[in-house]
């Protein structure tokens, strides 16, 4: 993995709300197996407290670092984690920390 596509990751994380969106994204991902890993941006912001308008610049931010994927269904926003890019990012950092030692 380049470390421009590498940084643009880490710059798209290093927000503290979209941080606790990501997760929110990623434990919802994690519980929903039989949904295809999916879930409903409506149900994630009761749980945050933050404004839709800032939801979806944030929400922005992790598609342009290709952390999430999105689709409408009707008047809903989906999200799904990208497995692949945190694979990449997993390995990466493996690799770190066994260069480290």
């Amino acid at each position: 993995m380049d470390t421009k596509k590498m940084a643009k990751i880490f710059k798209a994380l290093s927000n503290e709300n979209r941080l606790e969106l990501y997760l929110k994204i990623a434990e919802a991902h994690e519980a929903s197996f039989e949904t295809g890993g999916e879930c409903c941006i409506a149900d994630i912001m009761v749980c945050l407290n933050i404004g839709a308008p800032t939801i979806s610049h944030h929400i922005k931010e992790l598609v342009n670092a290709e952390l999430i994927f999105t689709e409408k269904r009707g008047k809903f926003l989906v999200c799904r984690v990208n497995e692949e890019l945190v694979t990449e990012v997993s390995k990466m950092l493996a690799l770190q920390n066994s260069l480290q030692k």
